[in-house]
């Protein structure tokens, strides 16, 4: 998925003010690139968690995995939600980790 060539050449597309004809399949592109690292990140965990000397000595670190496939989660559910044509602000209201809730509300100047 991360290898996929891309064309030294996008199509034309008709501009309207305001519209990216793109930005539907760029946002799919990219939950799916999460997605990967998400998973990746959870094979890395359950290796981790194989070893009982590791996870004796650092407990609390493994617990940043989970917080890091809940966290991409959340952002491939937001991408996937806005490609699919919701609102921001509405896509938003559906992240379910509260501090990524308020910095993607934040960045939207504190809608």
């Amino acid at each position: 998925m991360s290898c996929m060539p891309v064309p030294s050449q996008l199509p034309a597309a008709r501009a309207i003010s305001g519209f990216d004809p793109f930005s539907a399949t760029l946002h799919n592109v990219i939950a799916g690139e999460i997605r990967e690292i998400r998973t990746k990140l959870e094979a890395l965990a359950e290796v981790l968690v194989g070893d009982a000397h590791f996870v004796g000595s650092y407990l609390e670190q493994l617990q940043d995995f989970d917080y890091l496939v809940q966290h991409a989660d959340e952002c491939v559910n937001l991408l996937e939600r806005i490609a699919r044509g919701e609102d921001s602000l509405s896509a938003i209201g559906h992240i379910r980790l509260g501090a990524v809730q308020q910095r993607m509300r934040d960045a939207l100047g504190g809608a």
